[in-house]
C-alpha cells in the first residue's frame, strides 16, 4: 500500500494521493464503442449478432423463464444456497418497497393545492455483468427496485458463459425477481441493442455496472439525441475504510480484499489516525492473500491501494468527502457519531459488524453505486431511480384571485406582458 501523511501534503499532493488509477478514458475503448454503435444504428440486429459472436462467442438469444427451466435451475442449486438467495430477495424487496416515494400534497395558501406525484418509467434495461464472475446479485439489486417502482417492462441482459449457457443461480434469481426472460448478450453491443431496439426491446433507461466498454457505451448512449437515460457513472469498485487504533486489523484487511478481488482496477483506501494500525493492516493483507483464490487479481489492485495517515476522526471524514467513495466503512469507536460528518459516499457501513459484503448481497439497499467520485452528486440505484415525478397544481377562484396580482406584477417586471394578462384573466369578476 502506498502511504501518505495528510498533514505533510499540499493541495496538489492531496489530490494525487486520492487520485483513481486509470481514470482517463481509453481512446481505444471510445473508438470501439463508437464503431459498434454506428454499425448497430445502421444495420440493426445483424450488427448486434456479429459483435456478439465475435466478443461473446454466441449470437444473442432470449432465455424464457418457463416453469420447467426455472425448476431445473433450482434443482441444480444446493438448498442452503437457495435459502441465501431467497433471504437476499426478501430483504432487497422489503427495503425498496419501504422507501418507494409517496405522493405529497402541499397547500401553500388557501385555494392553492400543489402535489408531487410519482410514476414508474415505461421500460428499463438491466445490465448484469458476467466476465470473471456471473453477478446474479446485481440482477437482484436492479430488478427488485424496478419491480417496487412498478416499471412495466424490465429487460435483463447478461453475457453468456463460454459454452453459451447461463448459470442456474442467474436463472433462479431472475425468476425470484419476477422476470419472465433473460437476454444472453453482453458488452457494448448489448447496450447498443437496448438503445436502438436492435433485436432486443428498446428501453428508456439503462442500469447496471460493467467493464470499461459497457461504461463507455452507457455514456455514449445517454449523449445521443433521444437516447436512453442511464442510472449513474459506474466504474471499477472501490472501498474506503476509516479506522482508529481500536479497530480490528484482520477485519479491515478482509474488507479491503473483498473489493480488491473484484478486478485489477478496483481501488481500496485506508484512512487512520494511527500509524501502527496502518502497518498492522498491511501485514494482515499479506497474510490473508496467501490462500485467497483470486490473489492475483487482488495483488494487482493493491498496487494502487492507499493508506492515509490523518490527525483525527474529523480529518478522516474530510478526506472521505474529498474522495467520495463508492463504499465507506467506519470502523471506529462510536462510529454512528461520524455519520453526520459524511456527505459524499455511495453507501456507508457503520461499525465493525457492518461488513461491506452484507451490502453486496443481503442487507437490502442496492449495491449499484456511483464510483470515481461521482458520489458527490449522484445517488446509488434505488426505487426512485426507476421513477419520475412531476408537480400537479390546482387553484380554485379564491386561490387564483390571491395569486393573480402578484404573478402579473412579477411577469411585467420581466417584460412578459402575455404572462401578466394570463394571470389577470384569472381574477374572475374582481377588478
Amino acid at each position: 500500500m502506498k502511504r501518505y501523511d495528510w498533514s505533510a501534503l499540499d493541495e496538489a499532493g492531496r489530490r494525487a494521493a486520492l487520485a483513481r488509477p486509470g481514470q482517463r478514458r481509453d481512446t481505444r475503448v471510445v473508438s470501439t464503442v463508437k464503431k459498434i454503435f454506428r454499425e448497430v444504428e445502421r444495420e440493426g440486429a445483424p450488427a448486434v449478432s456479429r459483435w456478439a459472436e465475435k466478443l461473446d462467442g454466441h449470437a444473442p438469444r432470449r432465455l424464457d423463464l418457463e416453469p420447467k427451466a426455472v425448476s431445473a435451475a433450482r434443482n441444480a442449486i444446493d438448498f442452503e444456497d437457495l435459502e441465501a438467495l431467497e433471504l437476499a430477495v426478501e430483504n432487497v424487496a422489503r427495503y425498496h418497497d419501504a422507501i418507494r416515494p409517496q405522493d405529497t400534497m402541499v397547500r401553500p395558501m388557501s385555494g392553492v393545492r400543489c402535489k408531487r406525484v410519482w410514476r414508474p418509467i415505461p421500460s428499463c434495461g438491466l445490465y448484469v455483468p458476467g466476465g470473471t464472475a456471473p453477478l446474479f446479485s446485481t440482477l437482484i439489486m436492479l430488478a427488485l427496485p424496478a419491480l417496487s417502482a412498478g416499471v412495466p417492462e424490465r429487460v435483463a441482459v447478461t453475457p453468456p458463459a463460454k459454452d453459451g449457457s447461463v448459470p442456474p443461480m442467474m436463472i433462479a434469481a431472475a425468476a425470484a425477481c419476477g422476470l419472465d426472460s433473460i437476454w444472453l448478450v453482453g458488452g457494448a453491443h448489448a447496450v447498443a441493442a437496448l438503445t436502438y431496439g436492435a433485436g432486443l426491446p428498446r428501453v428508456d433507461k439503462i442500469f447496471g455496472p460493467g467493464n470499461a466498454y459497457v461504461a463507455e457505451a452507457k455514456r455514449f448512449a445517454a449523449e445521443l439525441p433521444g437516447g436512453p437515460a442511464i442510472d449513474l457513472p459506474a466504474g471499477p469498485s472501490e472501498l474506503m475504510v476509516i479506522a482508529d487504533k481500536a479497530a480490528d486489523a484482520e477485519l479491515i484487511a478482509a474488507d479491503l480484499l473483498s473489493q480488491a478481488e473484484h478486478d485489477a482496477d478496483a481501488q481500496v483506501v485506508l484512512v487512520s489516525d494511527d500509524s501502527a494500525q496502518i502497518e498492522d493492516v498491511a501485514r494482515a493483507l499479506e497474510a490473508q492473500l496467501a490462500d485467497l483464490p483470486r490473489a492475483g487479481i487482488a495483488r494487482k489492485s493493491l498496487t494502487e491501494a492507499r493508506a492515509v495517515l490523518v490527525s483525527n476522526r474529523e480529518e478522516a471524514c474530510a478526506v472521505a468527502n474529498l474522495y467520495g467513495p463508492e463504499h465507506l466503512s467506519l470502523q471506529v469507536e462510536d462510529a454512528t457519531a461520524l455519520v453526520p460528518l459524511i456527505n459524499s459516499a455511495g453507501t456507508v457501513f457503520v461499525g465493525r459488524y457492518a461488513a461491506e459484503t452484507f451490502g453486496d448481497y443481503v442487507a437490502g439497499p442496492s449495491h449499484v453505486l456511483p464510483t470515481d467520485g461521482a458520489a458527490a452528486t449522484w445517488s446509488g440505484v434505488n426505487v426512485a431511480s426507476f421513477m419520475t415525478s412531476f408537480a400537479v397544481q390546482e387553484m380554485d377562484l379564491e386561490g387564483a384571485r390571491a395569486l393573480a396580482g402578484p404573478a402579473a406584477r412579477l411577469a411585467r417586471l420581466e417584460g412578459l406582458e402575455a404572462h401578466a394578462r394570463a394571470a389577470d384573466l384569472r381574477r374572475g369578476n374582481q377588478p
